[in-house]
């Protein structure tokens, strides 16, 4: 079976699986919707580089 390749452009909440029209659109329907599980994994964030890495000066 070979599915069809449609709104692969539009994002998609990795949440509920619905896709939206922008990004701003999705921005404001995970802080509504899905607030507890982004609240969750904020604190888990590091911003930091990646094991190998390299940094050119």
């Amino acid at each position: 079976m070979v599915l069809p390749l449609v709104d692969e452009n539009k994002p998609k909440c990795y949440y509920c699986y619905e896709m939206f029209d922008n990004i701003e659109k999705l921005r404001e329907h995970q802080k509504i919707e899905h607030n507890e599980a982004l609240k969750s994994h904020e604190n888990e964030i590091k911003r930091e580089p990646a094991p190998g890495d390299v940094t050119v000066f």
